[in-house]
């Protein structure tokens, strides 16, 4: 579901009590309804995907909007290396990158979305482009005019080899999405089973993060995913990370109940045999 990083979006506010609905009137459908309203809403690559976490989250170095692409600011470089830099990024040319920074681009230069570099690169799943904007120091948490950042698009992507690529710059995994969503949100609805497994691995990240619909990955990787192979590998990842089975929904509704009112027997057998408790710490 990659898109065109140079693709226009629509904006709009997300129908969060829509799906909830659907969730609870017609489970069935609520996945498919979710999906293409939040396929609907989101950005590049669909980044931000159906995750919605609680707001008031950090929010990162986001200039004001609708500057022009590479435009320079007092010591930030000139326009032409700045374009030459987003280029680069975009494009996923390694050399050229290195080239521009060493024209004096601006690292943390903008496109006309408020897209920096090493975001355009994290969209484009250009690691070799990203690894060279890392290395000179950029920053995997600054979000763009609808609040993706480098690091929270892989979540969406679930290219590990990004995720890797972003570590050494130690990203915020407190930094939410225009939805309120963590990487592990989306990546768990999505059937990112090899993304899912490195976060958890690797990083602290709150494996119980409520989002705006009122989901935690675990309870949006039942309601918003197929019930398949995928999905009982990341709900079986999540539970041995500590997810807590028995937080509800807003309306109440366990993950449990979710994944018995779809017919998901399998992830409902392994809900019904997870502790109800986080294991100690």
């Amino acid at each position: 579901m990659n898109r065109n990083p140079d693709t226009p979006r629509t904006t709009g506010r997300f129908p969060y009590a829509l799906v909830r609905r659907a969730a609870l009137r017609r489970p069935v459908l609520a996945g498919a309804l979710g999906l293409a309203l939040l396929t609907a809403c989101d950005t590049e690559a669909g980044s931000g995907t159906g995750d919605a976490q609680s707001s008031g989250s950090p929010r990162h170095t986001t200039p004001p909007r609708g500057n022009r692409t590479g435009e320079a600011s007092p010591g930030t470089g000139t326009r032409a290396a700045n374009t030459a830099l987003l280029k680069a990024a975009r494009t996923g040319d390694a050399d050229a990158v290195r080239a521009a920074l060493a024209d004096g681009a601006a690292l943390e230069t903008r496109d006309e979305h408020a897209r920096t570099p090493l975001l355009l690169a994290s969209l484009g799943d250009h690691v070799a482009a990203a690894r060279e904007l890392v290395r000179a120091g950029a920053d995997p948490n600054a979000q763009d005019e609808r609040d993706d950042s480098a690091w929270l698009v892989t979540g969406v992507t679930g290219s590990v080899e990004m995720a890797r690529a972003l570590l050494p710059a130690e990203p915020d995994h407190t930094v939410t999405n225009r939805f309120g969503g963590t990487s592990l949100i989306p990546a768990a609805e999505r059937g990112h089973v090899g993304y899912v497994r490195e976060v958890l691995r690797t990083t602290d990240i709150d494996v119980d993060h409520v989002n705006k619909l009122g989901w935690t990955a675990l309870l949006e990787a039942v309601i918003l995913g197929d019930g398949g192979r995928d999905h009982q590998k990341i709900v079986a990842l999540l539970l041995e990370a500590g997810a807590r089975p028995d937080l509800a929904d807003k309306d109440g509704v366990t993950a449990l109940r979710h994944a018995e009112q779809r017919g998901y027997d399998a992830l409902a057998e392994l809900l019904r045999t997870a502790p109800a408790d986080a294991p100690e710490t």
